[in-house]
């Protein structure tokens, strides 16, 4: 179904007062509803110009008395979907025709362009292999929450495969058994096998801390009970489980 961008934004000053990032899922939300023959909601290739979209408005104001700073705003808005790849050129056209990228045609609504938005917010070409195809699909769909438990299980398991510990040492006496920091004052009690035994005794004692204090505070409280997770806060949450199986990586390489 066609959508107009006033039936999308009715308020000229409410459209002018939304962030680029916000007015462009409007955006795409409109270009997407032009639709084709075959009534998909999917802008069929060539069948959108930039120059014609922005011309029309320019003919045809939706916008009375502030259409010129409309258009500057979706141009905007237009600019960011080209960088996001959810806008691209036809390289067949010679003058500036695009077309919804495929990426876009996942995204028919405002709400799903909102989904979309906060996926962005984890760069999974920067996470730990292991994070990026067990944990990064949960987080795609919004299950925030579980995507934290899903990291700290993988930082968990890794731990105890490097060290080869037995399936029943688990949380944080897996971690302080893994780090275990050499004692100067206790020489016969051996490090843990994932002990940095290049640091000094307090960085030791750090790196046991670190990795038993996130295990207890990220990954055993979503083990027993429902904890709210917002979307930024998942997305650090989750890169730092990525840190630390890289640092396990490192610490269990030969």
């Amino acid at each position: 179904m066609y959508s107009s961008l006033p039936s999308l934004v009715p308020n000229a000053d409410d459209l002018l007062a939304l962030e680029v990032e916000e007015l462009a899922g409007v955006l795409l939300t409109h270009l997407s509803s032009f639709g084709g023959n075959s009534g998909d909601g999917i802008v069929s290739q060539g069948s959108i110009s930039q120059h014609n979209f922005f011309n029309y408005r320019h003919q045809h104001p939706e916008y009375a008395g502030r259409q010129a700073d409309v258009n500057q705003a979706l141009t905007e808005a237009w600019t960011w979907l080209e960088n996001e790849g959810l806008l691209v050129r036809d390289p067949l056209q010679p003058s500036p025709w695009f077309s919804i990228s495929r990426r876009a045609r996942l995204v028919k609504s405002r709400e799903d362009f909102a989904a979309y938005r906060k996926a962005s917010l984890l760069p999974k070409g920067q996470l730990h292999p292991l994070i990026a195809s067990k944990v990064y699909p949960a987080f795609l769909r919004g299950e925030y929450d579980t995507a934290v438990f899903q990291a700290f299980r993988e930082v968990e398991v890794a731990v105890r495969g490097a060290g080869k510990f037995p399936a029943e040492l688990v949380g944080t006496k897996l971690m302080r058994e893994a780090f275990r920091p050499v004692d100067p004052d206790k020489p016969a009690i051996t490090p843990g096998s994932l002990t940095d035994t290049t640091l000094p005794a307090a960085e030791q004692k750090g790196m046991a801390d670190l990795f038993s204090g996130a295990i207890g505070l990220y990954k055993n409280p979503q083990s027993h009970r429902n904890v709210p997770t917002e979307a930024t806060d998942a997305a650090e949450i989750i890169v730092f489980a990525s840190h630390l199986l890289r640092m396990v990586d490192r610490l269990s390489s030969p």
